[in-house]
């Protein structure tokens, strides 16, 4: 162990001296920074509020519609094939998710408008989602919402790839931790809140609909005009020839052990946790026997108990992180704590089981989305690709919550929803692992 460590300082010791981008920091060594410390020595309020505000603009409104609206309108539409509804929604969307992903963050990478390179894909994604959100209120075939629903997922994960990779574009290395803590409190805003706000709407799904497609645009025009994107003419063009387009369209392969382990991690984590939030409604009235009414109550007492815990850990996690000078520990305790919290439901067919999950996996998913940030930045292989290895990285997040839809829906049908808490913990652990196994950074 001894050895490993030594070996592991010179290694440092050697990226410092050898990459003209790195920058040695208590956490570890990040080679991929574009802003060095001292070019910004103020903490950059605008870019951090602004980051607050990316995942509520996407992430909420389609996340929750997605999540809590769109089951029970196929509940309505056809209460025999829900289930299999959303596993087909979600299998069609992680396809066009997985591709869409991969090419909008390449292109962002080398996008060169007077916009901007990640501006372009954050208005034209939240007009298209918002566009789709309102089609599919007015529609009443499930087979015409799954096809609509392709614009939708296309959209959310060109606005995804290019929204995150801002955080290495503009904040430097020692600034990064607490930028991304403002992204993972709104991130844990964007996933429990709108959850919760979606819940209220459950008796009048189209109208719901309505208010995710408006709050989408009105909070994606707020975080583009606080991250205040400049035009980026004077960059140097890319050159579309045979190395660069391995370079922006390829999979990583020089130094991206560790971001693999991350990229890894994060995908089971996150299908670990969705295959349980994804059927929250059929849980409770399907697992545990409540009528919708009584369903859309607890979801409700779920919501907030997953928003305050998550947002209190949220805001700790990274402060926390920083004292221990630690990035990598808190994303495996987060990530073990999910594994626990599936226990609960597993063993007790109870509405406070599920309440328990709750307490358990907000504390977890706070924690999580505070570090976590960090942790991708400081692995990312190269800062010149960040649009295109961010988005592989969101991919894993997207694909996750996707896929999980898709693994819970027959899980779900051919062994039942107990089965679906097995599966879960199996995930989270595996997951944890995972991301223990990442050197760079402790």
């Amino acid at each position: 162990m001894h050895l490993l460590n030594f070996m592991g300082v010179k290694k440092m010791a050697n990226d410092v001296k050898n990459d003209p981008k790195a920058v040695k920091t208590t956490v570890g060594v990040v080679t991929n920074a574009k802003i060095q410390d001292s070019q910004q020595p103020k903490m950059p309020l605008g870019v951090a509020t602004a980051m607050f505000l990316a995942p509520l603009c996407w992430y909420g409104p389609i996340g929750s519609t997605r999540s809590v609206l769109i089951p029970q309108l196929f509940s309505q539409i056809d209460s025999a094939h829900k289930v299999w509804a959303v596993g087909i929604l979600a299998t069609v969307a992680s396809i066009t998710g997985a591709i869409a992903n991969l090419l909008f963050g390449a292109f962002s990478d080398v996008t060169r408008t007077r916009f901007g390179k990640r501006k372009p894909y954050i208005v034209l994604g939240t007009i298209a989602i918002a566009l789709s959100l309102v089609a599919i209120a007015n529609t009443t075939s499930i087979t015409a919402i799954i096809f609509i629903w392709i614009i939708a997922a296309a959209a959310e994960n060109a606005i995804a790839a290019a929204i995150y990779p801002q955080i290495s574009d503009r904040v430097a290395p020692k600034w990064r931790g607490t930028v991304s803590t403002f992204y993972g409190v709104g991130f844990t805003i964007a996933q429990q809140g709108f959850a919760l706000l979606a819940a209220q709407f459950l008796g009048n799904v189209k109208f719901g609909i309505y208010v995710m497609a408006g709050m989408t645009v009105v909070l994606a025009i707020i975080h583009v005009l606080l991250i205040n994107e400049k035009s980026n003419l004077d960059e140097p063009k890319i050159k579309l020839d045979k190395e660069s387009l391995k370079k922006y369209f390829f999979f990583p392969t020089h130094d991206a052990r560790d971001f693999y382990l991350a990229l890894s991690g994060k995908f089971l984590m996150v299908v670990g946790s969705t295959i349980v939030t994804t059927f929250l409604l059929f849980i409770f009235t399907d697992y545990i026997g409540q009528s919708t009414k009584q369903a859309g109550g607890s979801i409700s007492v779920f919501s907030t108990i997953m928003l305050v815990i998550g947002v209190f850990f949220a805001l700790v996690g990274g402060p926390l992180a920083d004292k221990m000078k630690r990035v990598k520990g808190p994303v495996v305790i987060a990530t073990f704590a999910l594994a626990v919290a599936a226990l609960f439901p597993l063993f007790v067919k109870e509405a406070w089981a599920m309440f328990a999950y709750a307490v358990i996996a907000a504390f977890g998913n706070g924690l999580y989305n505070s570090v976590d940030g960090a942790l991708n930045m400081d692995v990312l292989p190269s800062s010149d690709t960040a649009g295109k290895d961010l988005g592989l990285i969101n991919l894993a997040n997207t694909l996750g919550q996707m896929l999980g839809a898709m693994v819970a829906s027959a899980i779900v049908e051919g062994f039942g929803y107990q089965a679906v808490f097995i599966f879960a913990v199996a995930m989270e652990i595996i997951g944890g692992f995972l991301i223990a196994a990442i050197k760079r950074v402790r």
